[in-house]
């Protein structure tokens, strides 16, 4: 494997970062996930703009925005794959133990992986922990992963491919790393970003492709919604057929179904939209 770190490309045993880089130590960091098709990134300037404001969020200066671009176009001539997880991640860099930030600037990497292609549904499960809506990193990708970590084990000793949170009011959020969408009467729903979601690349597409409504859900929303899918990166729109111990038979529905066909026709002719 071929990884841009840091000005140049090298290879997985040379692409070290320091032991005292703050997103080692505190978590102090970004990264967006892109998907890359025959060697392209999907939606990039949309991701590099949410790592822009995701930068922003923890005080991070802006990344440059024309170097992450060298550094993806470099990956992915090095480590050509059908389909790929493009990872870009952007840290506070070498700094003191604490959380003071040091003066050696940020740490950029890149690096890509082969992936596959998802199924056409999943199982998902609600945790019982909660997203904190007025928290200072509602909405902020940040590479402090571990409250995903821990739900996303939960889910997987459940059957299940994702967690669902809900907020501290008792309102549908997201998951681990996707956001969720219901149906109801033929309409669809999302969380608004004001739940504490984090404001999804794919959902912002499906939002505008679909003229699906930002509305505040109750959590329970998902023992009655008629369909409920999951959108993100690397899943794009994928249907849900159990919710708990609710089963949802046909799935995807006729609703889902026609937004996987419009996201496929859309995104299949414009690689930045």
């Amino acid at each position: 494997m071929r990884i841009w770190l840091d000005g140049e490309l090298r290879d997985a045993r040379s692409a070290r970062v320091s032991a005292l880089d703050h997103g080692l130590t505190v978590g102090d960091g970004v990264f967006e996930t892109v998907k890359a098709v025959d060697g392209a990134p999907f939606a990039l300037t949309r991701h590099l703009d949410r790592l822009t404001r995701s930068a922003r969020g923890l005080g991070l200066p802006d990344p440059d925005h024309d170097e992450v671009r060298r550094a993806c176009t470099a990956v992915l001539a090095a480590e050509p794959v059908p389909l790929g997880r493009l990872r870009i991640t952007y840290t506070g860099g070498h700094g003191p133990l604490g959380v003071g930030r040091g003066e050696h600037g940020p740490t950029l990497m890149v690096a890509v992986g082969a992936t596959n292609r998802r199924p056409d549904s999943t199982a998902v499960v609600t945790v019982p922990w909660t997203r904190n809506e007025r928290g200072a990193l509602a909405g902020v990708k940040t590479t402090s992963y571990a409250e995903n970590i821990v739900a996303l084990a939960r889910a997987h000793q459940s059957g299940a491919s994702e967690a669902l949170f809900g907020n501290t009011v008792g309102q549908l959020c997201e998951g681990t790393g996707s956001n969720v969408f219901v149906v109801l009467d033929g309409e669809i729903h999302t969380p608004p970003v004001s739940s504490g979601c984090l404001p999804g690349v794919t959902r912002a597409l499906v939002i505008e492709w679909t003229g699906a409504q930002e509305t505040d859900l109750p959590l329970d929303v998902l023992q009655r919604a008629d369909e409920i899918f999951l959108t993100s990166t690397l899943r794009d729109v994928q249907a849900v057929r159990q919710a708990d111990d609710r089963e949802l038979p046909g799935a995807p529905g006729p609703v889902t179904a026609g937004v996987m066909r419009i996201f496929d026709e859309r995104s299949g002719r414009d690689l930045d939209p």
